[in-house]
C-alpha cells in the first residue's frame, strides 16, 4: 500500500500544562527556534491548561495576543495529564500531532527529526529516554519494576522508557479518538493499536525541569501504576481463582495431616492456635481478593455513567488587523529576553547530554 506522504504538511504541538507558569514562555521560545524552519505549510501550538491554580492560563493568553498559532484548551478543573492529551487531539486540525510536556524535559530540538521521519513515511515516531538527569536511582529502579510487573500481567505490552513525547499521524490520532474510557493510559492505548511496521524511534536524554517541580508524587505514581494494571489486564482476577484453589488444596492437606496426627500418632494438636492462624490467613486472602474485585467493579461503575471526558473552553485568537498578522508571520524575530531564555535552555540540554 502506497502512502500519500505529500499531504503531510501541517503539525499540531500539544502541550499539557498544570501549574507551569514559569515554563509556558520558555517552551514557546524553544518551539519557535524549530517550527518556522520546518518544511510545513502550517503548524499550531495547542496548550491544554489542566486546571492550573497559578498564572499558566494568563501566560498562554499573553502569547496568543501576538501569535495566532497559539491555541488554548482551558479545563474547568484538573482532569489529569492523560485526558489533557486527549483534549489536544480533539481540537487538532493538522496532519499529525506531537505530544510533549510543558517542563522542557521533552526537548523541542528533536521535533525536526521527528517531522523528517514522518514526512519520509513513518506513521508513528516514538522517543526512547536513555537517561533522565532529574530522577534518582530509586525512582528508576521502581519504574523498571513497574513495567516488568505491568507487562507480566497485561496482554498489551508497554515498552519501558518511552514517554509521551511522540508524533502520531492523523490516521492514528483518529483511531485514538474512538476510545471513550475515562481512565486511560495514553501509551497503553497507543501500543494497543500500534502497527508492526511504520514506527520509528529517536533516543534522547531528558534534561532537568526548566522551572517548578514535578506534579507526580510517589503516592500519585503508585496510584497510576495500580490503575494501569487494572485497565489493561484481568489477570489479577484470574490470580484470585488460582490463589483460591491453592488455599483450598493447602487447607485440605492441612486437614489430612491433623486427621493423621490425631488418629494414628495419638498426638492431638491444640486447636485454638491452629484455628486462629488458619482463619487469619484465609480472611486476609478474602479481603485482598474482595479489594481487587471491588477495584474492577468501581471502574465499571464510573465508566457506565458515560460522563464527558472533560469540560473546557477552546480559545483561539482572531487577528483584527494586518499589522498583527505581520507580527505572526515573522515568528523568528527574537528579543533580548528570548536570547537569555534560549541560552538557559541550551545549557540545560548540554548538561543532560554529558
Amino acid at each position: 500500500m502506497t502512502k500519500n506522504i505529500s499531504s503531510r504538511k501541517s503539525i499540531s504541538i500539544i502541550v499539557s500544562a498544570y501549574n507551569e507558569e514559569g515554563n509556558v514562555k520558555p517552551l514557546y521560545d524553544a518551539l519557535l527556534d524549530v517550527l518556522p524552519k520546518l518544511k510545513l505549510d502550517n503548524y499550531e501550538i495547542i496548550y491544554v491548561n489542566d486546571g492550573s491554580k497559578d498564572l499558566t492560563k494568563e501566560k498562554i493568553l499573553e502569547l496568543q495576543k501576538k501569535d495566532s498559532h497559539v491555541k488554548l484548551v482551558n479545563f474547568k478543573r484538573n482532569f489529569g495529564h492523560e485526558i489533557a492529551m486527549s483534549a489536544g487531539m480533539d481540537y487538532s486540525n493538522c496532519d499529525a500531532c506531537i505530544f510533549m510536556d510543558a517542563d522542557l524535559q521533552h526537548p523541542p530540538v528533536y521535533i525536526k527529526e521527528m517531522v523528517e521521519k514522518w514526512q519520509k513515511g513513518a506513521d508513528i515516531v516514538l522517543t526512547k529516554r536513555i537517561d533522565n538527569v532529574a530522577t534518582s536511582a530509586l525512582y528508576k529502579f521502581m519504574s523498571a519494576c513497574f513495567y516488568r510487573i505491568l507487562n507480566l500481567l497485561s496482554d498489551t505490552k508497554i515498552p519501558e522508557k518511552t514517554p509521551d513525547f511522540r508524533l502520531l499521524d492523523k490516521k492514528y490520532v483518529n483511531f485514538l479518538k474512538q476510545f471513550k474510557e475515562g481512565e486511560r493510559l495514553f501509551r497503553g492505548l497507543l501500543n494497543y493499536i500500534m502497527p508492526i511496521q511504520g514506527v520509528e524511534y529517536i533516543e534522547f536524554s531528558a534534561p532537568e525541569r526548566f522551572s517548578g517541580s514535578s506534579k507526580y508524587s510517589f503516592k500519585k505514581s503508585f496510584a497510576l501504576a495500580f490503575s494501569t494494571i487494572v485497565q489493561f489486564s484481568v489477570k489479577p482476577l484470574r490470580f484470585s481463582i488460582y490463589l483460591g484453589l491453592f488455599t483450598a488444596f493447602a487447607s485440605l492437606c492441612l486437614g489430612g495431616y491433623f486427621f493423621f496426627e490425631y488418629f494414628f500418632l495419638n498426638n492431638p494438636t491444640p486447636g485454638f492456635a491452629t484455628v486462629m492462624a488458619t482463619m487469619g490467613f484465609l480472611g486476609s486472602i478474602q479481603l485482598i481478593m474482595l479489594g481487587i474485585l471491588g477495584e474492577y467493579i468501581g471502574k465499571i461503575h464510573l465508566e457506565v455513567k458515560r460522563r464527558p471526558l472533560y469540560i473546557a473552553d477552546f480559545i483561539e485568537s482572531n487577528p483584527s488587523n494586518s499589522e498583527k498578522e505581520e507580527i505572526i508571520a515573522k515568528p523568528t524575530k527574537k528579543s533580548s529576553t528570548k536570547k537569555v531564555v534560549s541560552s538557559k535552555i541550551k545549557k540545560i540540554y548540554k548538561k543532560a547530554s554529558k
